[in-house]
């Protein structure tokens, strides 16, 4: 009995030590089990505190692949089927309140083909179908919460440019948001010509 005591007296005495270590500085956050999340390390931008061993010279930044450019000045080309390449055809870097300037003056640089046609169709279902629906009437699951989704077919679109899809994909118009992020502008290219059949009702 006299051994049970002792050891309650002796866990009472260490409990409260510790509760009096514990309340001696107010400012105090106690111990630290995890010191790098109480007190992390100040980082100036591009450096970092342990030595880069896989860069050369210990450098954070690298100096970009020969030959990259600014995506604001991306040059594209497009090789036809005949093996033919047609170059800077992508160029396009207008601003987004230009719709009416790329209606008038933008045409698709990608001939029609069924093959482009096809490959416009597949990657108008995966960007574009879950709005503006398989045959592009605007009746998409999304459409039904999002309201104000054109009919492609409808009179008011149904003579809309290439030109005028592209920027609209490109910078979106009204609701619909931007897609240059998504859809490269080949791509988008050959969405237009899958959008012009949907705009034929076929």
């Amino acid at each position: 009995m006299n051994i049970l005591k002792n050891r309650i007296s002796l866990f009472s005495a260490v409990a409260l030590g510790f509760l009096l270590v514990s309340c001696n500085d107010p400012e105090s956050t106690g111990w630290e089990y995890a010191p790098n999340m109480y007190n992390s390390r100040a980082y100036e931008a591009q450096t970092q505190w342990r030595a880069n061993e896989v860069n050369p010279n210990g450098m954070n930044m690298r100096e970009p692949v020969e030959g990259t450019v600014a995506r604001r000045n991306y040059n594209t080309s497009f090789v036809q089927e005949d093996g033919t390449v047609l170059n800077d055809l992508m160029i396009y870097n207008t601003h987004a309140d230009s719709l009416e300037w790329a209606a008038a003056n933008l045409s698709n640089p990608i001939p029609w083909s069924e093959e482009v046609e096809d490959e416009g169709k597949v990657l108008y279902q995966r960007n574009c179908q879950h709005c503006h629906g398989a045959k592009g009437a605007g009746d998409g699951k999304v459409a039904a919460i999002y309201k104000g989704v054109p009919n492609y077919s409808s009179d008011a679109l149904s003579s809309i440019s290439g030109g005028h899809i592209y920027h609209v994909i490109t910078h979106g118009k009204g609701r619909m948001w931007p897609h240059a992020a998504q859809v490269l502008p080949e791509e988008r290219w050959k969405i237009v010509h899958y959008v012009q059949r949907l705009q034929l009702g076929s």
